[in-house]
């Protein structure tokens, strides 16, 4: 498939961490983004992956990752992986706090916009590239506590949906995966804003939800197809979750 050269943003855990891992593997060269400087670091003698500490929600830091990508990569890109984002806060609509959601929009949505905009040349540059959201189950169907997290999932595959559209004809593809039901070592605990009985109690009993290498498998795949193939939106749920509200829970 020649030279593929892969951006992957939210990259010091979880499912980010596990698509650098995976991509890797499948022979892109990777630019791993996040926050965190030591993760990186860590990853990065793990997988020969590149590293760029980067808060995305930062115009500046943002100009330094199309710069970078400039120069690690001369400006060409086959993949951008949106991967960054995050949940924060339980609340009701009505007891909910305006900054978390304002830091669900700046994380989820404005990073993806702001990240997307910097990029587009170097996805269209050579062969042409991928830009692919990873977004939600919940940026399909709401649900109670979810307020804040579910609208700004929704914005983020509008993001997607809407792009697709405005890009046709040019050799860029738009993908959005997105998963149910991902056992992962922060996203829930960030959510319940460190508290790991709730954290835990999440996934209580429910047999095998899925993992991120699960989800990394999934980008991995979508970014293989051959250049004619689009997967617009690829759904994926542990197998005893039915859907956001139907989940099996398996009593001690």
């Amino acid at each position: 498939m020649g030279e593929q050269r892969a951006v992957v943003t939210g990259a010091s855990s979880g499912i980010g961490a596990a698509t650098v891992r995976r991509l890797r593997a499948e022979g892109f060269e990777v630019l791993a983004v996040a926050r965190r400087a030591d993760r990186l670091q860590a990853l990065a003698a793990e997988t020969g992956c590149s590293a760029l500490t980067a808060d995305l929600t930062d115009q500046a830091d943002v100009d330094a990752l199309r710069a970078a990508v400039e120069d690690r990569f001369g400006g060409d890109l086959t993949a951008l992986v949106n991967n960054a984002g995050g949940a924060f806060g339980t609340d009701t609509v009505e007891g909910a706090k305006a900054e978390d959601w304002q830091r669900m929009f700046d994380v989820n949505v404005l990073a993806t916009l702001r990240t997307t905009q910097a990029l587009l040349p170097a996805l269209r540059a050579g062969r042409g590239g991928d830009v692919l959201v990873m977004s939600s189950t919940a940026a399909r169907i709401v649900y109670e506590g979810g307020g804040g997290y579910t609208a700004a999932k929704h914005a983020e595959s509008a993001i997607a949906e809407t792009l697709r559209l405005e890009l046709a004809g040019d050799p860029v593809r738009v993908l959005e995966v997105a998963p149910g039901m991902v056992r992962t070592e922060e996203f829930s605990l960030n959510r319940t804003g460190g508290d790991a009985a709730r954290a835990e109690a999440v996934y209580a009993g429910v047999r095998e939800p899925l993992v991120a290498e699960d989800v990394a498998d999934c980008v991995a795949w979508m970014l293989t197809r051959p250049r004619h193939v689009n997967v617009d939106l690829l759904v994926v749920r542990p197998l005893a979750q039915a859907a956001q509200h139907k989940v099996v829970r398996e009593q001690d």
